[in-house]
């Protein structure tokens, strides 16, 4: 089985830093067998947590003027 991430995202909520997702499960032969499932977890791990900080302030050096 092939597990791939669709579409994701990162936003604080009262609980901390939250990660959102939807996720697609794959066959052997080619065949979707889940899709568009939903899952989320809130990030506490340190790692996590500068991983985030490093994409977000990636994006805010993409924001247009």
């Amino acid at each position: 089985m092939i597990k791939r991430i669709t579409a994701f995202s990162i936003h604080t909520t009262g609980e901390g830093e939250r990660a959102a997702f939807t996720y697609s499960v794959i066959d052997e032969n080619g065949n979707v067998v889940v899709q568009n499932k939903r899952a989320e977890v809130i990030l506490v791990n340190d790692e996590t947590l500068s991983a985030v900080d490093t994409l977000y302030r990636f994006l805010k050096t993409k924001i247009p003027e």
